[in-house]
């Protein structure tokens, strides 16, 4: 029997399934996609059916690529019990595209190492995902000693300077949403990177932990001053470093002079996989590191910073569908624009990751 797209409305129904399949994601979750809406996106939610059996989800977004042509993208999805489905689900989606549909881009979540990666799964297609393809993840699962002894060493000497320092770690939600946005703009700007609108991180912190998901805020404070931070989102058992960043300390020390560096970025990261592990979460996802290392580049700072934490280093593969002949079109037109942006924002053509 073939599988069923049927659209829900129940987010909390809808969120259920996603929480407890195995092949899945929090993006795939009710409340990211009502952050997109902020972005002039629109949600569509399925549940995937075999026999009236729930056995998968799907969000996707429709996003306007040109007039008169749309793209249909799942971040991070779909969710499913297991990966044999991915070929059924074309034909269901064929049947409820619009004729506007041009593309179905999906990036279903399950990790692989770049060997294990097929460049084909039934009619999808191999492409480049939206989301971070390449990303490290910990698995927090055992005591507390045993996740400290995996740190790189330096780590481990910093974490333990942040203590001597008196770096206070904290989590919560919207009441900690005017720290995070300070240290996430400095950053924006000093990395040249892009950002959202306030109201789409706003919504996804609000909706993300409405409706079964759970949204939240990690920061690192040092005499009272945030100087750390990031914004969480989780579903099952998985919780995802989405957006964040530090700023330096420019306040005078006690003696008048420079102030000596507390190591809040390190106590950051330490704390919030503490706190994920307090939350019930048993894997903790960095969230994008470079596909080329470039000493040069704000990446690569980053990635050494997260590479220093252990965990392993794996891939979330795109796919693509074609709905219409002139999808080539479409996707090269895509990378055009999206080297046109790169290159009218930070002067390079590359993308940040």
């Amino acid at each position: 029997m073939p599988l069923e797209l049927l659209p829900i409305q129940d987010a909390r129904a809808y969120d259920e399934v996603v929480a407890r399949l195995p092949i899945t994601s929090a993006l795939q979750g009710w409340g990211y996609g009502e952050a997109r809406r902020e972005l002039g996106q629109t949600p569509t939610r399925y549940l995937l059916q075999d026999a009236g059996q729930a056995v998968g989800a799907l969000q996707l977004i429709r996003k306007r690529l040109v007039p008169g042509f749309d793209l249909l993208y799942a971040p991070r999805g779909p969710v499913l019990d297991s990966m044999a489905r991915l070929p059924d689900i074309a034909p269901a989606l064929r049947k409820v595209a619009r004729m506007n549909d041009s593309l179905v881009k999906i990036e279903p979540p399950f990790a692989r190492t770049p060997d294990l990666i097929p460049e084909a799964i039934g009619p999808w297609r191999r492409t480049e995902a939206e989301q971070p393809e390449h990303t490290i993840t910990v698995n927090l699962g055992g005591e507390e000693s045993a996740l400290l002894a995996n740190l790189h060493s330096m780590a481990r000497r910093n974490v333990k300077a942040a203590g001597k320092f008196g770096v206070e770690v904290v989590s919560g939600g919207p009441e900690l949403f005017d720290e995070f946005w300070t240290i996430f703009t400095a950053t924006n700007e000093r990395a040249q990177l892009g950002a959202f609108p306030q109201a789409y991180y706003r919504t996804m912190l609000r909706e993300g932990a409405a409706h079964g998901g759970d949204a939240y805020i990690v920061l690192a404070r040092h005499g009272g001053r945030a100087l750390a931070g990031g914004f969480f989102l989780a579903m099952g058992t998985v919780t995802n470093y989405l957006f964040g960043g530090s700023i330096k300390d420019d306040r005078p020390g006690p003696d008048g002079g420079e102030r000596k560096d507390a190591k809040a970025p390190t106590a950051f990261y330490w704390g919030a996989m503490l706190d994920a592990k307090a939350r019930g979460y048993r894997t903790f996802d960095f969230w994008g590191i470079p596909r080329q290392l470039d000493e040069t580049k704000h990446s690569f700072g980053v990635y050494r910073m997260k590479e220093n934490f252990g965990g392993e280093k794996v891939w979330f593969p795109g796919y693509e569908l074609s709905l219409s002949p002139l999808s080539p079109l479409i996707v090269r037109g895509l990378r055009w624009r999206k080297t046109q942006n790169n290159l009218r924002k930070r002067g390079s053509p590359e993308d940040v990751l």
